[in-house]
């Protein structure tokens, strides 16, 4: 701890790696606390997810069940927690309520805080005019407010929709000590799928001298990862000259990022090498909840130390395993009744699996009935489903291609039903 006098009062300032808290002794006896933070995050999560078809009809993209016991927004709000931040605005919009109800008070990330914590930041009305988040930029914009409560140095922006596992705290360091205006995390991607991607093309010193949304001909395979740091001050500049412009689509790729560069700021690549997946589509999800499986498993999301995945889960029984069941490389999570055979599958927490039963290469997401003689390949059955005995779902790999069957939330496959690979229910 350390005093810092001035002419007219004494302030004591704590510091640690996430906040600073400014006592002055006069306002302190009102309870009135300055606040100062070095960083505070701002997590987009109100994107409608439409390429996730049924699976976000009635739930927004960032609550959709990941793992057997997680929801993807888990990941970003573990990050911040494991990197010391402790103030987070999780913007909203599109069915927020689940979202909503998940994150309650932020008790299980520890984002309780009285001088910070986690809010939910929804649309709201305003004295002139009322509107949705218009774009990503435009979303910040309008919680202006909100980081302004914390005086932050720098915003760390991230989005709801991506699973893996990182330091926060390691990129902020490399942006103070590159004096930089902007940072954006960066993975190298193989040049053939660089052009699905936003380009940063660099300068031996990381240095960013150029950003290209998806090029047909890439000049790098830096692609950004959507997670930037920005100085507080230089963001809030171009949020209100962005906003100001009535041609701008409000977007970080495509109207801040490129204002910065143009303006000659210091724009730098935080080069990120661990497990990355943007889950926005049915194939991705699926794969993402495969990478955990095996004995060596491309995403471990377990370990190691210091990268705990927190999750608000509901205590629940141990699974009881049924002589009867078989498992070959699956993860059941707890609360299950497995009868069946389940193969290089993720088995979510409150799931029953029948007597004769064949789960493979499958999701089965939170309390979901899978009665006997049931066939489930290459398949997500999202939460709430009950699939009658002897149906059918989706199907093997064939001629290389493999096609995902989905069945939306609380549906019920009759008997006996045959649901073709690939299919949405």
């Amino acid at each position: 701890m350390k005093s810092l006098f001035t002419s007219s009062k004494k302030y004591v300032i704590i510091e640690s790696p996430s906040k600073k808290l400014v006592y002055g002794t006069k306002r302190a006896a009102r309870g009135d606390i300055m606040v100062k933070k070095e960083m505070i995050a701002m997590l987009l999560a109100g994107g409608q997810g439409s390429r996730l078809g049924v699976l976000t009809e009635k739930v927004a993209k960032p609550a959709v069940a990941f793992g057997g016991k997680y929801r993807i927004i888990d990941f970003p709000l573990s990050n911040c927690v494991n990197s010391d931040i402790d103030t987070v605005g999780i913007l909203t919009q599109y069915q927020p309520l689940v979202l909503n109800e998940y994150i309650g008070n932020g008790q299980p990330w520890g984002l309780n805080s009285s001088h910070g914590g986690v809010q939910v930041l929804p649309p709201y009305a305003k004295s002139k005019n009322s509107e949705w988040y218009k774009g990503t930029a435009n979303a910040i914009y309008q919680n202006i407010g909100f980081i302004q409560r914390y005086n932050p140095d720098n915003v760390l922006i991230l989005s709801g929709d991506h699973i893996y596992k990182m330091d926060y705290a390691a990129m902020l360091r490399f942006h103070e000590s590159m004096e930089s205006d902007c940072t954006i995390a960066v993975r190298d991607v193989p040049l053939k799928e660089a052009s699905r991607f936003g380009i940063m093309n660099t300068r031996e010193d990381g240095s960013i001298y150029e950003f290209e949304e998806k090029p047909k001909v890439p000049k790098s395979t830096n692609a950004s990862m959507g997670i930037y740091i920005f100085k507080w001050s230089v963001l809030k500049e171009f949020l209100e000259a962005d906003e100001a412009d009535p041609t701008s689509e409000n977007d970080f790729g495509k109207n801040i990022i490129p204002a910065l560069l143009n303006s000659g700021h210091r724009l730098f690549a935080y080069q990120f090498d661990g497990y990355w997946k943007d889950v926005g589509t049915i194939e991705s999800l699926w794969e993402a909840n495969m990478d955990l499986l095996g004995k060596h498993p491309a995403f471990d999301i377990y370990g190691p130390e210091g990268h705990k995945i927190y999750a608000r889960n509901t205590t629940k029984p141990a699974s009881y395993i049924a002589k009867s069941a078989e498992l070959h490389e699956s993860f059941v999570a707890d609360g299950c009744e497995i009868y069946g055979m389940i193969d290089h599958s993720v088995i979510s927490t409150g799931c029953t699996v029948g007597k004769g039963a064949e789960v493979v290469d499958s999701v089965i997401m939170p309390d979901v009935v899978i009665e006997n003689g049931v066939s489930i390949r290459n398949a997500i059955i999202a939460e709430g489903c009950v699939i009658r005995a002897g149906a059918k779902i989706g199907g093997d790999v064939e001629n290389g291609e493999r096609r995902i069957s989905v069945i939306g939330k609380e549906k019920v496959i009759t008997e006996g039903a045959v649901i073709e690979p690939g299919a949405i229910i």
